[in-house]
């Protein structure tokens, strides 16, 4: 059911149950980050690996410590620079934090998400929320409570409505190895935005093993059902798959005499948070097409677009 009822939501959540919530990122998939029980149900519905730990959302930066220990100064300094906001913290845990949330690590991804209904949720309960994007583990991201529909409808009795995320992407995520910041997930908080503040970070976002260090590592993420490849020459693609139904994903431009079934346009205007915002929606909908497959437009490689860029390569096959 899609509502704005907190009171409704509240109840579901008090009594271990798993509710969708709206953030200025992506949708999540919520339930009591103190409840192995809670838990368990998240992973199960999205078919999720035990492996990929999860983020705690919590309701405040004086929260902080509820959740985690032995927080670098750098951390501290990140968090009153960008919480509430999309920047999530990977930080050694308390005790009572289940190891089902961190994947058995002794750390934690913990961030303040920037969206009032939420936020007016946490204030209201006696525990944080372990909540990764509601949608089938690998699938598209949802940022409209309707997606978190199209793939949840009998199975969450509760979705907070908060309309269409205004980030559009995961939350950027940093973690500290001998309390140095490294950056584990690109997000919507570009690495220019984080390294104006504190200097130039460490890169780390990519995972081959069954041990990410924090979500979003994996190599394949956030894809269509629907075959989609990545490429910097889209007009040099098409010619490859004649006969075919092909929707594009473009930046700025639509393309003018091509044998295609659907065009999505990012940002008409070239605005890459514009982009950002419009990226799953737009990825979504070409997805609904029963096209044969989808070719995407590698974006320009600064700030947003490098975000962009890694969610799509994690998305797209090879070509």
């Amino acid at each position: 059911m899609i509502t704005t009822n907190l009171k409704e939501a509240k109840q579901e959540l008090n009594s271990e149950g798993i509710i969708a919530i709206p953030t200025e990122t992506v949708y999540g998939l919520a339930g009591n980050a103190y409840s192995e029980n809670a838990i368990k149900k998240i992973f199960d519905l999205k078919k999720r690996p035990f492996y990929n730990p999860l983020i705690v959302h919590i309701k405040s930066a004086e929260f902080l410590t509820e959740v985690a220990r032995e927080i670098p100064e750098i951390a501290q300094k990140l968090a009153n620079e960008f919480w509430p906001g999309p920047l999530t913290l990977v930080l050694k845990k308390q005790p009572h934090i289940p190891d089902l949330v961190t994947a058995g690590k002794d750390t934690v991804a913990i961030r303040i998400p920037n969206h009032d209904l939420t936020l007016n949720l946490l204030e209201e309960l006696e525990f944080p929320l372990a909540a990764p994007s509601a949608n089938p583990f690998g699938s598209i991201s949802p940022t409209s409570a309707l997606h978190v529909f199209n793939y949840f409808e009998d199975d969450l009795k509760v979705i907070l409505d908060g309309g269409e995320c205004q980030k559009g992407i995961e939350s950027t995520i940093i973690g500290f190895e001998n309390d140095k910041p490294i950056l584990y997930r690109l997000g919507s908080l570009s690495i220019e935005q984080i390294e104006e503040k504190i200097g130039p970070i460490l890169t780390k976002t990519n995972s081959t093993d069954n041990q990410p260090a924090a979500p979003g590592m994996l190599s394949r993420h956030y894809a269509p059902s629907t075959d989609t490849y990545l490429t910097n020459d889209v007009t040099n693609l098409i010619q490859s798959y004649p006969n075919k139904k092909i929707g594009l994903l473009l930046f700025q431009k639509q393309l003018n005499n091509v044998p295609i079934e659907h065009q999505e346009i990012l940002s008409k205007t070239g605005n890459l948070d514009e982009a950002a915002k419009n990226l799953y929606a737009s990825m979504h909908r070409l997805d609904k097409l029963n096209l044969d497959l989808i070719i995407t437009e590698r974006l320009p490689n600064t700030g947003l677009g490098k975000t962009m860029n890694d969610k799509l390569e994690r998305a797209t096959k090879k070509e």
